[in-house]
């Protein structure tokens, strides 16, 4: 769902087709990522002027409570669990190891 997300950020407007594209995902699971980001508030969707088939996906223009506190808590705990340590110098390490692996994988990455 991150990934989906980030595309809808990175490009505002965007449909669920296009997002499917650029990701490599199928459309059926593009389509059910914007349906729980859409429950819970973090993006807004219209229908496209040009085509009414087709839905434009916006991040909302303001976030709502559940994606507030989502994006207030800190992974650390969570990896810190994971790897079994409460060292923060370990858990920095492995969290910006991830970060880096994540922009790599990323499908914008070059």
């Amino acid at each position: 769902m991150l990934v989906v997300a980030s595309e809808i950020r990175e490009h505002p407007g965007i449909s669920v087709g296009e997002i499917a594209t650029r990701t490599g995902f199928p459309q059926s699971k593009v389509s059910a990522c914007v349906a729980r980001l859409r429950e819970a508030g973090a993006i807004v969707t219209a229908t496209d002027p040009a085509d009414r088939r087709r839905l434009l996906i916006h991040p909302a223009p303001e976030a709502s409570t559940r994606v507030a506190e989502i994006r207030a808590v800190s992974v650390d705990r969570a990896i810190g669990t994971a790897l079994g340590t409460d060292d923060p110098e370990r858990v920095a390490e492995v969290v910006n190891a991830l970060r880096l692996l994540a922009d790599r994988l990323s499908p914008t990455a070059h």
